[in-house]
């Protein structure tokens, strides 16, 4: 696609920000990324300023009353700072965010350390702005927590007795209710919440052990409750060989057999849940875990002499990879071309 094409396109996309058309917000997705990596992400945020868009729209989607109109009308005003007759500056907007990005050390070049830290950020900002709006939601109370009545008033305590763990079930909705609440007073907190509504990215050991185990099941054939080396090696090498390929571009990578020697500490030829922990992030993927993916493929298209950093020029020169969820899909791919995790 030319240049000129895609500004028009941009523009366009900018227009349609502007007058918060929800018909607009779809959920764009990084193709080839994706793809690689088998599974479905919203594609990072490069730029805070799309990201404010995207949550004013959103508001706009679902008739959120007009409460922050200063901060509504400061986006407008640094949106129009860069759309101008009809075409969109990225170069004077990665001009501008150049500097921000380059800062440990403001050497003149953007390390993966630098750009990681910079998208992970936004990541994480985008987490705790949709847990702010469930917490918000729910808390009928206004205690500033939610219960599990609160979040899942559905559930009768005759569905909670029974206890079902099916996928979507009150007793599976019951069980990760509980591991996210770590003080165990049958209230769910900030943090809490978010470990609730975004288990992949929590740190929560409970919430870990209990996808993984989950993510086990499904690829234990024999139902022993561990992994021996061809179930590893059927399943969950390949999904960890998908990352670590991308990660270390063209590096060796461990054989299967090297990763389940590894793995396998008390050398019993089966992998137990604890001994599959250090594949979580492969595993189970989360925006987070996925933002430092998209960090390495960005440095990756754009870094044209190879030597692991982003000049300016090498920004400019590949702009359309940095804002490319407001470039049109143009390889005739669909939605029902991908697939999700297993």
């Amino acid at each position: 696609m030319g240049r000129a094409v895609a500004y028009v396109l941009i523009s366009t996309a900018f227009a349609a920000f502007f007058l918060f058309s929800p018909s607009n917000l779809q959920d764009w997705k990084h193709q080839e990324l994706s793809r690689r990596l088998g599974f479905k992400f919203r594609t990072p945020t490069f730029d805070p300023l799309f990201a404010e868009m995207e949550r004013l729209a959103e508001e706009n989607a679902i008739g959120v009353e007009n409460q922050n109109s200063a901060k509504r009308n400061q986006v407008r005003d640094d949106c129009k700072h860069y759309y101008d007759e009809g075409s969109l500056n990225i170069s004077l907007r990665l001009l501008v965010l150049f500097p921000l990005l380059d800062h440990s050390p403001k050497d003149g070049a953007i390390s993966y350390e630098e750009l990681s830290d910079w998208i992970t950020g936004q990541a994480i900002e985008r987490l705790n702005y949709r847990t702010g709006k469930q917490l918000a939601f729910n808390d009928k109370n206004g205690d500033g927590a939610i219960s599990f009545h609160e979040y899942l008033p559905q559930f009768t305590e005759e569905d909670i007795a029974r206890n079902e763990t099916g996928y979507g079930e009150a007793g599976w909705w019951r069980k990760q209710f509980t591991n996210a609440d770590v003080d165990q007073n049958n209230l769910l907190n900030f943090d809490e919440l978010k470990d609730f509504l975004h288990p992949e990215d929590s740190s929560n050991y409970r919430i870990q052990n209990w996808l993984l185990r989950q993510k086990m099941n499904r690829m234990d054939h024999d139902s022993d409750g561990k992994l021996s080396f061809d179930e590893f090696l059927r399943q969950a090498y390949g999904i960890y060989k998908s990352y670590i390929e991308f990660e270390m571009q063209g590096e060796d990578i461990p054989s299967a057999e090297e990763k389940f020697d590894e793995l396998d500490l008390d050398e019993d030829e089966v992998l137990s849940v604890e001994e599959l922990r250090p594949l979580f992030q492969y595993l189970h993927p989360g925006e987070v875990s996925y933002a430092q993916h998209y960090t390495s493929h960005l440095i990756n298209k754009a870094d044209d002499n190879k030597d692991g950093y982003l000049t300016l020029d090498e920004m400019l020169n590949h702009d359309n990879v940095f804002y490319s969820t407001v470039y049109e899909n143009n390889n005739g791919e669909s939605e029902d071309d991908y697939h999700d995790e297993l």
